[in-house]
C-alpha cells in the first residue's frame, strides 16, 4: 500500500463521507435504499417535508439520534485525530457526516458541512436564537418549540434543497488558499465518499487546480474516482491508520 507522508511541509485537507460513519454502524441514506417507513427520505429531510409533517420529521431524527448515540468512533476517526495533532493548523477536516463522531473521537478542526444531528435550531429564519446542543430523543408526537419566538424547532441539518452555510464554505476555501500559497505541499484526501454530492464532490478538482496532491480512500469506487491521483481501495478504518506516516 502507498504511504501518505505527513511532515512539517504538508498541509492536509480531509473530506469524509457516510462510508466512514457506516463502519461505526451508523446507517446511511443509501443503505436505507433512500426510503424510511416506505417513504422517500426527502419527505423527512426537506423544508417541504417539515412544513407538511413536523411530527414525522422529528420522529425520524429522534430515531437517528437514539441510533447514533449508541455507536463509537472507529480507528479511521482515531487516525485523523492523530494526524491533526501532528499537523496542527495545517490540518482541516470537512465532513458530510452529521453524527458528531469526529468530535467525539477528539478532532477539533472540523467543518460539519451538513450540520449536526445533536444540534437544534429555530425554523424561523428571523429568530436570532443560535443553534444549540441538543441530544434529546423526543417522545413520539412531540415537536419542540422555540422559547424565544414560539416557532417550531428543527434539527440543525442541511436538508435537500437547502444551501450549505456560507461560513463553512469560506472556512474551507480560506484553508485551501493558505495551503496553496504556503510554499509547502498541499494534500487533499477524501474517505468514504460517494463523489456524487456537490460542492464536496468538486473539492478534488479545486485542489488539483491549485497544484495540490489528491488521495481517495474508499471501499467502493466513487463517482469521481478518476479525478484522484492516488486511490486506495478498502475500509477507511483499516486503511487510514496504516496510510499516514508522521514525520
Amino acid at each position: 500500500m502507498e504511504t501518505l507522508l505527513l511532515d512539517s511541509n504538508t498541509w492536509l485537507l480531509v473530506l469524509t463521507g457516510a462510508g466512514v460513519s457506516a463502519e461505526s454502524g451508523v446507517p446511511t441514506f443509501r443503505g436505507m435504499n433512500g426510503l424510511w417507513e416506505d417513504q422517500p427520505v426527502e419527505q423527512v429531510a426537506s423544508p417541504e417535508g417539515f412544513a407538511k409533517d413536523p411530527l414525522r420529521v422529528w420522529r425520524f431524527y429522534s430515531q437517528r439520534r437514539a441510533g447514533a448515540a449508541g455507536v463509537s468512533p472507529n480507528p479511521g476517526h482515531d487516525a485523523l485525530v492523530a494526524w491533526e495533532r501532528h499537523l496542527g493548523d495545517r490540518f482541516l477536516l470537512a465532513t458530510q457526516n452529521v453524527d458528531g463522531l469526529h468530535s467525539r473521537a477528539g478532532s477539533q478542526r472540523v467543518v460539519e458541512m451538513h450540520g449536526n444531528l445533536f444540534k437544534t435550531r429555530c425554523s424561523n429564519d428571523e429568530c436570532k436564537r443560535a443553534p444549540f446542543e441538543d441530544t434529546t430523543v423526543y417522545a413520539e408526537g412531540t415537536v419542540p418549540g422555540c422559547k424565544d419566538c414560539g416557532s417550531l424547532l428543527r434539527p440543525h441539518i442541511v436538508w435537500f434543497g437547502e444551501y450549505l452555510d456560507p461560513t463553512d464554505l469560506e472556512r474551507i476555501q480560506d484553508f485551501s488558499l493558505r495551503a496553496a500559497s504556503s510554499g509547502g505541499r498541499f494534500v487533499f484526501l477524501a474517505a468514504g465518499t460517494s463523489g456524487a454530492v456537490y460542492p464536496a464532490a468538486g473539492m478534488v478538482d479545486q485542489v488539483r487546480g491549485a497544484g495540490g496532491e489528491t488521495w481517495l480512500v474508499n471501499l467502493d469506487p466513487a463517482e469521481n474516482s478518476r479525478r484522484f491521483q492516488h486511490s486506495v481501495q478498502g475500509k477507511s478504518g483499516e486503511v487510514l491508520p496504516k496510510l499516514g506516516r508522521l514525520v
